[in-house]
């Protein structure tokens, strides 16, 4: 831990904190730390305990994914509530663990919108690796139906599974860019040059026409 305060770089967290985040540790640098200190679950729970957000970070880095009971890691994602240690819950642990799609169809039917939105993260993880056996119409209906009016954690991870949906599965593309033109989510969000942007059609297309130049 006073390693970690060592580190913290007001400007960092100043940019963070626009983005709901409360750190100001340089990632690059926490990653060498992690790979430091290589795996260690006993720590990793000490880390989680703490509270502080750039310890946390570093207890996703160093624990064992599959080490988590499913109700440790469903307390563990209510407990993230800034969007860096809840995406590397869902990325770097969840995603691992053999309770995920357990955790899935919990979370996506959550009243919590911030929970739902991992739900939603694990199904976009299946719609590009393991989709046999999803309802892709059905997952289009709701996004037709709720993404205009979803707040935003929930809204941009529904709008990652339509876009997701439009790249990987062609039958269903026509639809999945007809949902992004008439709902016209993130159309206008502001996008760095030589980036794509998040505006599902855009996407679609752009990803698709890459992998058909590859």
């Amino acid at each position: 831990m006073a390693e970690l305060a060592e580190l913290d770089d007001p400007k960092i967290r100043a940019v963070n904190e626009k983005h709901g985040d409360d750190h100001g540790v340089n990632l690059g640098k926490l990653r060498a730390i992690a790979k430091r200190l290589k795996t260690q679950q006993d720590l990793a729970d000490r880390l989680w305990e703490t509270g502080d957000s750039a310890a946390r970070l570093l207890a996703l880095l160093v624990c064992r994914p599959k080490a988590f009971e499913r109700d440790r890691l469903d307390a563990m994602l209510r407990e993230a509530r800034t969007p860096k240690v809840h995406d590397w819950l869902v990325n770097y642990v969840v995603k691992k663990s053999p309770h995920a799609e357990e955790l899935r169809l919990a979370w996506f039917a959550d009243p919590d919108p911030v929970v739902a939105s991992a739900g939603w993260a694990l199904t976009t993880e299946r719609v590009s690796r393991k989709p046999d056996g999803l309802d892709f119409p059905g997952l289009l209906d709701i996004i037709e139906a709720r993404m205009k009016d979803a707040p935003e954690r929930l809204q941009w991870a529904m709008n990652h599974c339509l876009a997701q949906i439009g790249i990987d599965h062609a039958e269903h593309r026509a639809r999945a860019i007809g949902i992004g033109e008439r709902l016209e989510v993130l159309k206008d969000y502001p996008t760095p040059p030589n980036c794509t942007s998040p505006f599902a059609p855009i996407w679609i297309n752009e990803i698709v026409r890459r992998r058909q130049d590859a």
